[in-house]
Order: structure tokens, then sequence, then C-alpha cells
């Protein structure tokens, strides 16, 4: 597990604070809690306390007078902290020795893969389930994104030590409307093949790939069902449709690197009588009662606007009691925490499946709820046009097979989840350094390219132990070495924030300083006038393209050697 980096250095500052306060005499009952951030100009130092501020009125002085006493107390290794500064109104700015950062070289190469995890997570269990498409048509783009932010979510809470667990759920539950004219719409398009006259229903599914499930059907069984009855006709079409729809989207979701440790159908809730049962549960619990011949959960006792429908005049159950049985075996499968990651129509449903979950006795914070916004794609500033063979949305396998995965992962991830995306598809497809994908894979593939070189030439790479690291001073190697020890502190954050897009932002950062490096004639890496030095900067190489790799397996991309 990785320790060091600056996440080690900014606790190690917070742990010197605490003490200077009892050093300085200072009476505080409790301490807050205490924040170093980087500072906005670099002439006020790499990192800033503004813990004076916080505790000036209880010490019952002045926050200048405060950071003073602090620092005139503070104790900090020369090795990590070169000078301490008191500014403005008491803000305690810390100026980083240049070389701070050289053990976390070492260590990099020490630990290769394992740099950045951590076991912040304890091995908590989690689940996260997205995508969760209808299985009545083909994924769209705005699968994909949500397919991108679920896969990457889950590699940084594996990362940070949680036991992650992927699920898909399959909604196709027996009383679903929709699923049932998904049936009816290949049935017409099978019967149309083989002569009858018939429409697919006006409210059916109207895109071409309902023929081609129609097609697959007739290839394989022939006209075997033509004189079936209609009633039951339909029921088989409607499951071997699903069949066929699931098929297609495990196979493009394994396209676009995701792989789930659980496909759940819903209609097993009602095999297992789970539905039944929670209904049950709701109305024993005092969370029910009866209006307009049907069953509603007070949803309002737990922050919903209204209460909402849970089983219909019908007798049928709504989504909601589905929902509400699903989470229920969620965690009654041991799971700490819930994660579901939902599209933007979805914002309606999160109140009341809170409300549900709550009402079952779960705690709130168990369920953790996040809705992502929409995709657009762009082709010259203009709005792609929908598929045809979707009828209604753009592909995601048309997306994979213009621009391949790793773009089309790395694009989805580069705004945060709660703001809208446009996907340029002219910039996705460029070779440049533009194209922010292929920035941060170059950089990757240069760190190669240097080692073949070394290794035209008989240079061996040494162990970490053999070069002597101290001779890296040039600022490019030390921005470097500072940009590298950041990785730990930046998977942390994304992980407790649920925000991936940073670790976007962090890999092209990493690009850039690295491209820096790569190109400046102050720092060749292949000296054949200083043995020493080049065996320094080939650790640094080594460790860049060590981050840099763990930072696109995260992502869920790869790190080519060659482009």
């Amino acid at each position: 597990m990785s320790s060091s980096g600056i996440l080690q250095v900014k606790e190690q500052l917070a742990a010197a604070l605490a003490e200077s306060v009892t050093h300085a005499g200072l009476e505080v009952a409790q301490l807050p809690a205490i924040q170093l951030s980087p500072t906005p100009d670099k002439r006020f130092g790499d990192l800033s306390a503004n813990l004076a501020m916080l505790i000036a009125k209880e010490a019952g002085r002045k926050p200048r007078e405060v950071a003073e006493l602090l620092a005139k107390h503070l104790e900090v290794s020369p090795d990590v902290v070169e000078r301490v500064e008191v500014a403005g109104a008491g803000f305690i700015n810390f100026f980083l020795h240049p070389g701070w950062a050289l053990p976390v070289v070492r260590e990099i190469l020490q630990v290769g893969d394992g740099y950045g995890r951590s076991n912040e997570g304890q091995g908590r269990r989690v689940q996260i389930e997205f995508v969760s498409a209808n299985p009545t048509g083909p994924l769209g783009v705005h699968h994909g994104r949500g397919g991108a932010i679920g896969d990457a979510l889950a590699n940084l809470l594996a990362w940070t030590g949680h036991q992650v667990e992927r699920e898909f759920y399959i909604n196709n539950e027996r009383t679903s409307l929709q699923m049932r004219r998904f049936g009816e719409s290949v049935e017409a398009r099978y019967l149309q093949l083989c002569g009858r006259e018939v429409k697919v229903p006006e409210d059916g599914y109207q895109g071409e790939y309902v023929g081609e499930i129609a097609q697959a059907i007739r290839d394989r069984d022939g006209d075997r069902y033509l004189e079936m009855p209609s009633e039951q006709r339909v029921p088989l079409f409607t499951k071997l449709a699903e069949q066929e729809m699931l098929r297609e989207q495990r196979e493009v979701l394994e396209r676009f690197g995701i792989r789930y440790d659980r496909w759940f159908e819903a209609d097993s809730l009602f095999e297992s009588g789970e539905v039944d049962e929670v209904v049950k549960l709701l109305t024993e619990g005092g969370f029910t009662y009866e209006a307009e011949d049907a069953l509603w959960l007070r949803t309002t006792g737990f922050g919903d606007d209204r209460d909402r429908t849970l089983v219909r005049r019908t007798g049928q159950p709504t989504y909601l009691a589905t929902d509400a049985a699903y989470h229920r075996d969620k965690f009654g499968r041991g799971f700490d925490l819930v994660i579901d990651i939902w599209g933007p129509d979805h914002h309606g449903y999160m109140a009341r499946t809170r409300a549900a979950v709550q009402a079952l006795g779960f705690a709130p914070e168990r369920l953790e709820l996040i809705i992502y916004q929409l995709v657009r794609l762009l082709r010259h500033g203009d709005l792609v046009p929908m598929s045809k063979r979707a009828g209604d949305i753009v592909l995601l396998s048309d997306l994979i097979d213009e621009v391949g995965t790793d773009v089309a992962r790395f694009f989805y991830l580069m705004r945060s989840s709660d703001s809208h995306l446009d996907f340029d598809l002219e910039l996705a497809k460029q070779q440049s350094r533009d194209n922010p994908v292929y920035y941060v894979q170059y950089a990757h593939v240069r760190t190669c390219s240097i080692f073949a070189r070394a290794s035209e030439r008989g240079i061996a790479i040494p162990e970490p132990d053999e070069a002597d690291l101290s001779l890296l001073r040039h600022e490019r190697e030390l921005d470097l070495m500072r940009k590298l020890a950041e990785l730990p502190e930046e998977i942390a954050i994304a992980a407790a924030m649920r925000e991936p897009h940073r670790l976007t932002a962090y890999a092209q950062g990493l690009a850039q300083t690295l491209h820096g490096f790569y190109d400046s004639d102050d720092c060749r890496v292949l000296d054949d006038q200083n043995a020493g030095l080049t065996a320094a900067r080939l650790c640094l190489v080594r460790a860049a393209q060590v981050v840099l790799r763990n930072a696109l397996t995260i992502l869920g991309l790869s790190a080519p050697e060659q482009m």
C-alpha cells in the first residue's frame, strides 16, 4: 500500500500543527479538522493552513498572533519543509524543500502497480449498480456515460481498500407493460417475415433492431411459432427478444471494458415472493394506507414531495415496490454501501427510493444515488442524427466503432457526472496533442521509447537503491516528482467524492509535466557524459511510467507502448 506523496506530507504537517497548539500553550477544547491547501501563488509557498483563524476566538487572541505562535512552536523536518511564513490575517504558509518528493520516486519503483493504493475502505463491501438499461433496445451513448462512470468509480473504490461488486439490474419484471410491448413488436415482425399482414403496435418498438431480432428467431426456429396462439406466443417472444437483447448489451459492454459480477433479474423478485413480502413489511410497519382503490407508501414522511403508489388498483405492484424489494435484497446480501448510478431521467425516483429504503429500516447513508447528465454528440459543431437501427438513439456500439473504447471512456470521464457533456467526435478522432486521450497515452509511449533506446545502447535500468536520486535538481525534474507524489491523494479524493473525472484531469496534468520534461534540452535522459545522472533520470522516467499506467488502469484505459 502506498504511504508517501503529498498526502503523507499534509498528514505530517497537520500533526505538527496540532502539536504546536499544545506547545504554544493555547487552550482549545477540541481542534477543528486541520486542512492544508495548495497556495494560489507559489510566492506564498506550496501549502497553506488557516488553523489560526479557526481557533483564534476560543484562544482569546487575534488570528495573526495565533499563527505566529504556532509557527514559532512548529517542529517539522527540514528535509520536508524549508521554511514557514505567516501571511495575511493569519495564514501559515509552508515552503517545501525542493527535493521533498525524492523518496516518492524510490517508493513508486518499489511498489509499482500498488502505488496509489490505500486501505481507506477497510474492506467495506460496496455494490455499484450501473447502466441497467431496459432489455427492450440496444445501448445508447447515454448508457455509455453511466458505464464509464460506474466502472471507473468501482476501480477507485477497489484501489482505496473496498470490496466492490458490479451489478447490472435487468428490468424484466413480469408485470412490465414495456416488456409486453417489446414482445408484441418482435412477434409482429416475425409474422411479417412469415408472410402474415400484421402491423407493429403503434405504441410498440419501431427500430430496425426489432426486425433483426425477429429475423434471428426465424432463421433459428423457422415457422414453428406461426400457428401458436397469440396468448402463448407473446410471452414466448418477449422472453426470446429479451435474451437476444441482453446478449447484445453484454457484448457491447464487454467491448467497452465492463464486466459485471452479477446480472440481476427483476423477475426473480416476483418468483421468490420478495415483492409481496416487502409490501407486507411496509404495511405492517404502518407506512402504507389505502386510497383510490390502491395502496400508497407514505414517502412524504421521509422527505418526498408526495406519497407514491405501491400497489395499483389492479393489484399489480408498481416499480417502487419492485425497487424496494430489490434494495432490500441488496442489503440482505451484506453490502455496507449500495451505490446506484442513474441516467438524467431518474431524478423523480430518488426521493421515493430513499424513502422506501428508510421505511424498511435501513440507514439512509447506506444508499447513494448518483445522477449523470445528458450527452450530446457533435460533429463539426452539429448534433449527430439519431440511429435508424435504434429508432431514437445513437448507439454506443457505433461510437466505439468510430472512436474506440479508450477515447470514448476518457471523453465520458472528462466532466463531472452532474455536468452536461458535449462529445466532439472530430476531436476524439484526431491523433494530435489537441486530443486529450492521445496526449496522455502518447506520454506513456514516450517513456517506452526512452527505455527502448537505452536497451539499444546497452544501458540497463538501475535498481531503485542503485541510483543517486539527489542528482535530480532541475526544476522540470522536481516538477515531475511533485506531480507523481499527487496520485495517492487524487485517488483518495476521487473515490471519497465519487468523482472519477478528477483522475482524467490528473492524467492530463501528469502528461503535460512529462512532455515538458521530455522536450527539455536540459533534461536529456540518456546522457553519455554523465552515467550517474542518466541512471537517476531513468528511475524518474520509470516512476512516471508506473504512475501514468496506474491512472490509466483506474480509468479503464490501455497504456500503449507505441502509437
